[in-house]
């Protein structure tokens, strides 16, 4: 059955703006601040356990500041074609710009090390080649049309090839060394076997012309794999080439509650109501719990025998100290 709650839940402002959003538990996990007299512009954005990041803009509403009162804030300076964005430590790196509107493209990478990378691309804005600090080329060859990728040449000349249906399928794979994997579809463009590049094919059969997802894969020795599917897409049962079966069962949510394996080896999974796995029990009760803070982070995991480890984090959810059997240790972050 569907859940009776909502999933997600979005409020706005009058002015109709994401003010903030609530998981399935009804715990606000995101929240958002706007400029008064400019609608829609976003000048504060906070996730649930983590200090709001804030934003300053320029006359041309083009943010000039980024503020993290717990880590490195942003200022960002721009010239005709070219970015600067310079950190709390003041570290540098500046973008380089090519293009108009939508097609406007960084080129051009100047780090705060010293290096520079360099970046082409075609009159569409798809990338074509990428140069990195070394020098070092990789170019990207491209379909006209679709833009899929028809082959990439590292910066020692190896070329690899691709090709493609006529629904833009890969069908082929041609390495340097000549050797090709190869995939094949049926009508509905559903995969029905791989080749791979040492000419070992994989097989796969689906139920009838509507299951999206296969119902056997049979491999190169004839060994086959059976695997059952829910409407939604869930797998609910695996059986190896020896007939082993796994069974697997989900909650209304879709998350995994229960595997069933042969000789009666069961795990039983629990989750709290924003989702968050915590327990995990075998069929003779020995039970793993887990606990989180408000921002999500793991921050215990006690073992059947009553052995606790605890992690402590940062206000950016980095882990700063664990302990465990008495034991502590500290991590220490530059930036």
């Amino acid at each position: 059955s569907l859940p009776a709650a909502p999933l997600v839940r979005y409020t706005y402002t009058e002015a109709g703006e994401l003010l903030a959003v609530y998981d399935r538990s009804n715990t606000q996990v995101r929240a958002f601040t706007y400029d008064a007299q400019h609608p829609g512009r976003m000048v504060g954005h906070r996730y649930a356990g983590r200090p709001e990041m804030r934003y300053r803009y320029d006359d041309a509403g083009r943010v000039v500041e980024q503020l993290n009162p717990a880590g490195l804030s942003y200022h960002y300076q721009y010239e005709q074609d070219r970015i600067t964005v310079t950190d709390s430590l003041n570290r540098r790196e500046v973008l380089h710009t090519e293009g108009g509107a939508g097609l406007k493209r960084v080129v051009k990478k100047e780090l705060a090390d010293g290096s520079v990378t360099h970046s082409g691309y075609d009159a569409a804005g798809r990338l074509t080649a990428q140069t990195d600090a070394a020098g070092r080329r990789t170019e990207y060859g491209l379909n006209v049309v679709s833009g899929d990728i028809t082959d990439i040449t590292t910066p020692d000349g190896r070329e690899t090839k691709f090709y493609y249906n006529d629904g833009n399928q890969l069908t082929a794979v041609v390495s340097p060394d000549g050797l090709e994997s190869r995939r094949a579809y049926d009508e509905p463009g559903r995969l029905v076997s791989e080749t791979s590049r040492s000419g070992e094919t994989v097989r796969y059969r689906y139920d009838d012309a509507y299951s999206e997802l296969p119902a056997t894969t049979t491999d190169a020795t004839g060994s086959t794999r059976q695997m059952t599917w829910s409407r939604y897409g869930q797998l609910l049962a695996f059986t190896d080439c020896s007939g082993y079966q796994t069974r697997y069962e989900y909650d209304r949510f879709g998350q995994m509650t229960a595997v069933h394996r042969e000789e009666g080896i069961s795990l039983y999974r629990r989750y709290d109501n924003r989702g968050r796995l915590i327990s995990v029990k075998d069929a003779q009760g020995h039970e793993t719990r887990y606990e989180y803070n408000a921002a999500g982070d793991l921050t215990a995991v006690i073992t059947p025998d009553g052995n606790r480890s605890e992690t402590q984090y940062d206000a950016w959810g980095k882990a700063v100290s664990t302990t465990q059997g008495g034991l502590t240790r500290s991590m220490e972050y530059d930036l």
